[in-house]
């Protein structure tokens, strides 16, 4: 083992596994594991740091003690004047998506970023476009970044082949995250699953981006090359957008971490907060991190009255000297999540995913800080209610290839699509089940389904929308229905 695994699991005598291996001996055959996957030392000595918290019998839990409310935050709004220093930042800037996510929770094997959202175009092609039409527009370099997984990487790529203007960049058009093994709740060794070995590695979480710039070499090409600000968010989020406001104040206030946080809503419930430790400053509290027996307070939204919509700006140079200074573990909180080792057999065996955030960072830059930006800046495609909402005529793709919200709809309404996960859980069954395209919904408040009911005919909707077939027969709506 290399002088850099010699470090010692602490082993908690009270841990239920009573094998206790020597810490050293203990982590060797994950070490073995992801070295033959050729992952980088730096790598490994990360999952190390977390497999020793999770072997001494860490949660990841943060109570509420030391997840207070926050005060208001700055709005974006009220921002206006520092347009300017925004644009003038602009070529300095680089955008960054979160790339790696597959459509699994909607039944589908491929890079979700592939799925078509709106007027026949694919995440990737509408963030694509963005970019290219603010290097249009504005005459900078602005590149686009993926980070992709080894699921998402190669897909991903021949999409961007057919925008060539978009290759002609800089630094490299996307780089890959890490992988790491997958933990047996049994003995807490790696996990094998012959009957398919892709289920025995997990991503890390996107608290691995900061690392994987590094040891892909993209950090230091980015610094090389003059870029400063990095623009982060996920590639299902179409509403995650450079907005030159944001980046003049970043900019401007020479600060090291800026979230954008967003106010928590009835559905926001189960999602994480943004919080206040009394000795770090702002931090997040996903819900992995809640206990059991303080949930309720966690989904009070009128105590924890922000999210963190996971749209990040970063300064890169006080990002290298954050990583330098920690030797690129950054001490960025646990978290355990429990699942099934295959997700599509719920009664496999359970395994442990060791993950991180990446906007737990907060609390790493003495500076940072969040402002509260508008709710259109978070369209997350999360299941098919989201794409549901996307595809209708509740939101306009405009000649910008920005998503806006459709200016004929009553002003503050919020669209909530709520339907039967039995008949409309996948992608296949949204689309079987709208053929002639989703309802009218620009008028409509909130659109919930129960059953089987094909949408046979493009009909508009208005207001509350309450539809329940009870028979196990499809029901189909025509227009004379």
């Amino acid at each position: 083992m290399s002088e850099e695994m010699s470090e010692t699991l602490t082993i908690n005598p009270h841990n239920k596994h009573p094998e206790h291996l020597e810490g050293a001996a203990r982590f060797a055959p994950f070490a073995t594991k992801m070295r033959e996957a050729g992952q980088p030392e730096a790598a490994i000595r990360v999952f190390m740091h977390y497999y020793s918290q999770l072997v001494a019998g860490a949660t990841g839990y943060i109570s509420s003690s030391d997840a207070q409310p926050v005060a208001l935050l700055p709005k974006v709004e009220a921002l206006a004047s520092y347009r300017a220093a925004g644009q003038a930042a602009l070529s300095r800037a680089v955008v960054i998506k979160l790339n790696g996510g597959l459509g699994t929770t909607m039944g589908m094997s491929g890079p979700k970023s592939l799925v078509q959202v709106k007027d026949g175009l694919t995440f990737l092609d509408i963030i694509t476009r963005q970019i290219l039409y603010m290097r249009n527009h504005y005459a900078v370099r602005l590149p686009l970044l993926l980070m992709n997984s080894f699921n998402t990487q190669a897909e991903s790529r021949q999409v961007l082949d057919a925008y060539p203007e978009l290759l002609a960049q800089d630094v490299p058009v996307d780089f890959l995250q890490h992988q790491i093994p997958k933990i047996w709740q049994a003995d807490l060794a790696p996990v094998t699953w012959p009957a398919d070995a892709t289920k025995e590695w997990c991503p890390p979480g996107h608290g691995d981006l900061y690392l994987s710039l590094q040891t892909s070499g993209v950090l230091a090409k980015l610094l090389e090359h003059g870029y400063e600000y990095a623009f982060i968010s996920n590639a299902d989020n179409l509403g995650a957008t450079v907005d030159l406001v944001i980046l003049g104040y970043f900019a401007e206030n020479q600060l090291p971490f800026l979230m954008e946080a967003a106010r928590r809503l009835p559905v926001d419930a189960k999602g994480g907060h943004l919080a206040h430790h009394p000795q770090q400053g702002l931090i997040l509290r996903e819900v992995a991190q809640c206990p059991a027996d303080e949930l309720e307070a966690f989904q009070d939204s009128e105590r924890y009255q922000y999210f963190n919509t996971n749209n990040l700006w970063i300064h890169l140079p006080s990002l290298q000297r954050l990583l330098e200074q920690y030797n690129g573990v950054l001490p960025l909180p646990l978290i355990r999540n429990e699942k099934a080792v295959d997700p599509t057999q719920p009664d496999s065996p359970q395994v442990y995913q060791l993950e991180t955030a990446m906007g737990h960072a907060i609390a790493l830059f003495p500076e940072a800080q969040a402002v509260e930006t508008p709710r259109h800046r978070f369209l997350p495609v999360k299941n098919t209610n989201d794409l549901v909402a996307l595809w209708s005529d509740a939101y306009l793709l405009q000649a910008d290839y920005t998503i806006a919200i459709n200016p004929a709809r009553p002003v503050g309404m919020e669209l909530v699509v709520d339907l039967d996960k039995l008949y409309y859980g996948f992608f296949d069954q949204i689309k079987a089940r709208f053929p002639a395209g989703v309802p009218s919904l620009v008028n409509c408040k909130l659109f919930h389904v129960e059953g089987d009911i094909y949408f046979a005919t493009s009909v508009g909707l208005v207001g509350d929308i309450w539809l329940r077939n009870r028979h196990p027969s499809p029901l189909y709506l025509t227009s004379n229905s």
